[in-house]
């Protein structure tokens, strides 16, 4: 009975396996319209986001408002926000455009640098946020994606996780301001 236990086991891991694989920015390499971030986050840009545990329940709401500049190839991304508890936080990100769609970032809650690349329609973006809870500070690791749907509206949904489980989603919406 262990033996066909593990057998079983043996045989489900592939397929249990290839459920967690991770999506791939080549797949959106010919979607539309192709996301330049320079042009998109050059601004003021609104946003509405909430985070999502791991269980899937909604432990914040927040909204965001984004006052960004470019000058060429660097960028700053100048973020306001207000959570549903009525704190406020301040992120400042300047980002660096480099050869291929790749980008580096760093933003002062940020450990290291934070690397990304477009293709097509989408950005991918990763790095390791300063995490301040109950008076302690985690470092987290985001997943981050964005996908621009239009030349004012552009989704994003990032994946929490530390030392490998995930432990919550995050989820906005962002709205670019007519000019």
């Amino acid at each position: 009975m262990q033996r066909r236990l593990l057998l079983s086991a043996a045989v489900a891991a592939p397929v249990a396996l290839t459920g967690c694989a991770s999506q791939s920015l080549d797949g959106y390499a010919s979607e539309k319209p192709v996301l330049d971030l320079a042009q998109y986050f050059n601004g003021k840009i609104d946003a509405y986001g909430i985070f999502q545990d791991r269980s899937g329940q909604i432990v914040k709401r927040f909204t965001v408002v984004m006052d960004c500049s470019w000058k060429g190839n660097e960028g700053v991304l100048d973020e306001a926000f207000t959570y549903s508890d009525g704190t406020t936080q301040r992120r400042i990100w300047r980002l660096t455009k480099h050869a291929d769609g790749r980008y580096t970032g760093t933003a002062d809650d940020v450990v290291g640098p934070a690397n990304g690349q477009t293709r097509g329609n989408a950005f991918r973006w990763n790095y390791t946020l300063a995490l301040p809870v109950d008076g302690k500070v985690y470092h987290v690791d985001l997943d981050d994606w964005m996908y621009l749907i239009d030349d004012r509206v552009m989704l994003n949904r990032a994946t929490m996780s530390k030392f490998g489980v995930r432990l919550g989603e995050i989820t906005l919406s962002f709205t670019k301001r007519a000019p």
